[in-house]
């Protein structure tokens, strides 16, 4: 039984079927016999750029806020990387915020 990896990023609502789509075909959300398994809540996002950041919204030093999806799924370890790279290249921002962290099977 493979290693699962609970995986949480965050993405404008304007960008949230595109990052889960991309994340579910490079194998994030498989459950059994399903796939594209994920939770998801609306949030805020709350960010200032900083000099040399080249922001897909917002103004350098000026605090943002934007409407933004909280995207939480299981990844199995040995497609983390690929779901990492996919998440990486569907998300807009230019540093996405996301995290992950090995979590406990119990049957």
């Amino acid at each position: 039984m493979s290693q699962l990896h609970a995986l949480v990023a965050y993405v404008p609502e304007s960008h949230a079927e595109e990052v889960l789509a991309a994340i579910g075909d490079a194998g994030a959300g498989r459950l059994g016999n399903y796939s594209h398994c994920a939770f998801t809540t609306p949030g805020t996002g709350r960010f200032t750029p900083l000099p040399g950041a080249e922001p897909f919204i917002g103004t350098r030093g000026v605090p943002e806020q934007v409407a933004e999806v909280r995207i939480e799924c299981i990844v199995e370890e040995e497609t983390l990387d690929d779901v990492i790279r996919a998440l990486r290249a569907a998300h807009p921002y230019e540093e996405p915020a996301f995290m992950s962290w090995p979590v406990n099977r119990h049957r």
